[in-house]
């Protein structure tokens, strides 16, 4: 059961989460299959976590984390709907934190 961010409660839908995913990657080059991955990832540890409940935040989360590895571009259009960015400045303030984990020792540059 997901807990939304209202406090309502509804069953974990995995079309909705991959419509998500779907609409972040649109016109990048992330695979089908790859955005599949992810969510069944998500739901494979919801499942094992043996919870009751989860907060929507936490798929949310995990989404993030999940599409930051595959595509940044992607990452950045997902966390900009799902943080719901007011501003620019938000928008630059989270590429900026996406540029400067590029940019950390042992890591790719973008």
């Amino acid at each position: 059961m997901v807990v939304t961010r209202d406090g309502g409660r509804e069953l974990f839908d995995s079309h909705k989460v991959l419509a998500g995913i779907r609409k972040a990657c649109e016109k990048r080059p992330v695979p089908v299959p790859a955005m599949e991955a992810i969510v069944e990832g998500i739901e494979r540890e919801l499942h094992e976590s043996g919870e009751k409940e989860v907060p929507s935040s936490y798929i949310g989360e995990r989404v993030m984390e999940a599409l930051k590895e595959v595509d940044g571009v992607a990452y950045v259009r997902f966390a900009s709907v799902y943080r719901s960015f007011r501003d620019v400045n938000e928008f630059l303030d989270e590429l900026k934190h996406l540029l400067a984990e590029h940019a950390a020792p042992g890591k790719d540059a973008p």
